[in-house]
């Protein structure tokens, strides 16, 4: 393997309930594990368990960690105001010491564009110009001037300069091309399989020459992660798995091990070792759509997912 795999690990459930200190002391053992860095997704209008502002909660880990890395999934451009959100970007940038990868998205849940009043056929193009203003910003290009006044410069900056690292969550041609056009990197679905993402990764690429942009040499994943050597909770898992894949997957015959990886750990070595052989994966983020599973059993597989990626890594 000529690339350094780098194991990231998305908030898992726990049994308590959702609250800032709980999600810290998440991101504390995750630290303390290893892993390359702690994300989270956005989401809103669900039970107490809803993400509807990851920043913010990416601030209280931000003072109760010291290295690791803190990342949003899919922080949603479309529905915010450009400036606020690259101030609150470079605030926790800075605060926590330049730690920050800012995973971007549009947004699928359509009662999330209709309560902020976001018509959907907009979300690509107010993604787009968000993210110019916000870039532009950061540049420290004046975001006010006129005959009335001095120009007005957005302050704080980030640490990271110009911004933190830039990567989008995309779902379909479209949002694809749009993201390789940009020259940003693509963070690949956790629901496609293996397949699909070879084309997705491809198309990317081909948008991203036919603008003229280089990509970095950074390619994210996320997948669904439960490394364990019980066979009948790894049986359990892929069936309630198997019932939460949207319909027109299940109509293109994919299964759950197509897009999930459970099973022990030499099965799951087998499998990340094909993700990034095939794919080029450089930063696998694992996690995500479990079923309710003991904590005690997420934690010794996060373990395990330790241990995988350095055992990859060590490999000639």
């Amino acid at each position: 393997m000529n690339c350094k795999l780098k194991v990231a690990v998305t908030a898992w459930r726990t049994e308590k309930a959702w609250h800032s200190d709980a999600l810290c002391q998440q991101v504390e053992r995750a630290e303390t594990m290893g892993f390359h860095s702690y994300w989270l997704p956005e989401n809103h209008f669900g039970d107490e368990r809803a993400i509807p502002s990851p920043l913010t909660l990416l601030a209280a880990a931000a003072a109760r960690t010291r290295t690791i890395g803190l990342a949003t999934t899919s922080y949603l451009l479309p529905i915010r105001n450009p400036i606020q959100a690259a101030e609150e970007v470079a605030v926790l940038d800075q605060l926590c010491g330049g730690r920050l990868i800012l995973g971007l998205g549009r947004g699928v849940q359509q009662s999330v564009f209709q309560v902020f009043e976001v018509p959907t056929k907009e979300k690509r193009s107010r993604f787009q110009k968000n993210l110019e203003i916000m870039i532009n910003a950061w540049r420290g290009q004046p975001l006010l001037t006129g005959k009335d006044g001095p120009p007005v410069y957005l302050a704080p900056l980030p640490l990271q300069r110009p911004h933190p690292p830039l990567w989008v969550a995309a779902f379909g041609p479209l949002a694809l091309q749009q993201v390789g056009r940009l020259g940003l990197p693509y963070i690949g679905s956790p629901i496609e399989a293996l397949e699909d993402l070879a084309g997705n990764y491809r198309l990317h690429r081909e948008a991203a020459k036919e603008a003229g942009e280089t990509l970095q040499a950074v390619v994210p994943l996320m997948r669904t992660i439960l490394i364990t050597d019980n066979g009948a909770l790894a049986s359990r898992v892929k069936e309630r798995l198997g019932s939460t894949v949207p319909s027109q997957f299940q109509a293109s015959g994919v299964t759950v091990d197509d897009w999930a990886i459970v099973g022990d750990k030499h099965y799951a070595t087998d499998k990340l070792e094909e993700y990034v052989e095939r794919l080029g994966v450089t930063h696998l983020i694992g996690g995500g759509r479990l079923p309710p599973v003991e904590e005690g059993e997420q934690l010794r597989s996060h373990e395990q997912l330790v241990q995988v990626g350095a055992m990859l890594n060590h490999r000639e």
